[in-house]
């Protein structure tokens, strides 16, 4: 496949060797390129959000798998950097907004490639939804005032999620405003909050290790009742598969990115090491710090509950507050890659609404119905909050299924690219250096990231009632991620069927 650009799509004049490159996949430059090295960084790094996520799942980790659940961390990074470096290799020859898309369509066909965007966006639009309850995790913390509803803040308390749910509506409110505005805009709030979270990271790791209470042999020991290093690392790496994802952000931005080909490699793998080292470190340094580990409160309340305590109320809420920027940014950059996404494949004419969604406003370089859509969409799945407090792991799980799924419908038709022969390595960038490239490499580090990605794609969605319906009584939650896939892929396959047949008609 050399192209998924619809037949009416005219590049205009190159401006510069960025445009040029974009010309030579027959779209036009619409999105303003304003991006350097670092904002391009702080793209991938704030879809990941080490402070949102791990403030947001560190408790669930915990209560299944106890301390040993820390060894969850370096065995699902070490499968994303696998993941990571294949989309380093095609962020480098596809510098496309829409990367996942892009990606699976050019190096399958058009149709495998559209399930991967389909299954893609709305997983991120899953995912928009479920970063906004992380604030239920930490806003209540930092002031009483902050549980709107009234009752238990606690998040799987019905008080609790409902609180999460409005708390969220409002933080998307705020993100989509952002997301219509001016891409210099959204650059500059995601630079600061990023830094501010980098920041507030390492603020976090120095003192939780400095009010260590135990040494790091504690993550060798399981939890009570728990199956052991084996069961830790399948039900507590839930967490760790959550945080490490969105990566591929850095290569969503691509056609925003001054030289994209040299920059958006580089940044895919930077975003995810750096956010793996220091993910990693508040993970320990909040198993040694915690007060105590058999209370029962760091299976419920997580590291707000570490900070709080073990660092006083004033530091401890000071850092929370930090934790609401990490959540803020998060959401914004998310629902970025989710509407980079949209109008992508809008772009090529391959969803309803392609025309409205594909405009961009030439002012801003904001394609702005793409935002209200992702921000409405996000907003009424908050709406599942308030059914049961179990949604709130359910909403969250299913997006993280939904992302591996697509990624492994990237790096499979990669693999047998490479297998075949098929896969060129050899090209330069904008400044007339080699592209990035695995090598020799290639295809083993291909198949593991692939064995990997559906591995845990299996093991997130399997149906385990003690993980996504505990209170009992609801089969629909204990199957929720696997009829969410089933409807999603459903869907898309009757819009497909529905689209042939108009396009059949109209000829």
């Amino acid at each position: 496949m050399t192209s998924t650009a619809s037949a009416d799509v005219r590049p205009d004049p190159p401006h510069s060797p960025d445009d040029r490159s974009l010309t030579a996949f027959g779209y036009r430059q619409e999105l303003h390129r304003s991006l350097g090295r670092y904002a391009s960084f702080a793209a991938g790094f704030s879809f990941i959000s080490v402070l949102t996520t791990v403030f947001q799942f560190f408790a669930f980790g915990y209560s299944f798998g106890g301390p040993v659940f820390f060894w969850t961390w370096p065995a699902v990074l070490l499968g994303q950097l696998a993941v990571a470096a294949c989309f380093a290799e095609l962020a480098a020859r596809y510098p496309l907004s829409g990367a996942i898309y892009q990606w699976s369509s050019r190096l399958s066909n058009l149709t495998f490639g559209w399930f991967a965007g389909w299954i893609m966006v709305i997983g991120q639009i899953v995912v928009v939804a479920a970063a906004a309850l992380a604030l239920q995790m930490v806003m209540p913390a930092i002031w009483s005032g902050f549980q709107l509803v009234g009752g238990d803040p606690t998040p799987t308390s019905a008080t609790g999620a409902a609180n999460a749910a409005v708390l969220g509506v409002i933080l998307l409110l705020l993100t989509t405003v952002v997301n219509v505005l001016d891409n210099r805009v959204l650059s500059l709030v995601n630079r600061v909050g990023v830094t501010a979270e980098i920041i507030g990271a390492a603020l976090i790791i120095v003192l939780l290790l400095t009010h260590a209470e135990r040494s790091p042999g504690i993550t060798f020991h399981t939890a009570e009742g728990s199956t052991g290093l084996l069961g830790a690392l399948l039900v507590g790496s839930f967490m760790a598969a959550y945080v490490m994802i969105g990566f591929d952000s850095a290569g969503e931005m691509s056609e925003e990115t001054r030289h994209p080909r040299r920059t958006a490699p580089r940044t895919i793998l930077t975003a995810l090491g750096a956010a793996g080292l220091l993910g990693g470190l508040i993970v320990l340094g909040g198993l040694l710090a915690a007060p105590s580990l058999t209370d029962g409160k760091l299976g419920v309340d997580g590291l707000s509950y570490v900070l709080t305590s073990s660092l006083g109320d004033g530091v401890g809420r000071l850092l929370l507050a930090d934790v609401v920027v990490a959540i803020t940014v998060a959401t914004l950059a998310i629902q970025t890659s989710a509407c980079r996404m949209l109008f992508s494949m809008a772009r090529d004419g391959q969803l309803p609404f392609a025309t409205r969604l594909a405009r961009v406003n030439p002012r801003t370089g904001m394609p702005s119905a793409c935002a209200l859509v992702v921000g409405l969409l996000a907003a009424a799945l908050l709406l599942l909050n308030f059914t049961s407090p179990d949604a709130f792991l359910a909403i969250g799980t299913t997006c993280i299924v939904m992302l591996y799924l697509a990624y492994a419908m990237v790096t499979g038709p990669l693999l047998v690219r490479r297998l075949k022969g098929a896969f060129t390595t050899d090209d330069t960038d904008e400044t007339g250096k080699p592209l990035f490239t695995l090598g020799r490499w290639g295809i083993p580090i291909n198949a593991f990231a692939l064995l990997y990605g559906l591995f845990m794609t299996l093991n997130l969605a399997w149906p385990r009632a003690e993980v996504y319906d505990p209170s009992g009584g609801h089969w629909w939650f204990q199957w929720f991620t696997v009829l969410f896939l089933v409807v999603t892929v459903g869907l898309g396959v009757l819009y497909r069927l529905t689209r042939a047949r108009r396009v059949h008609s109209a000829e």
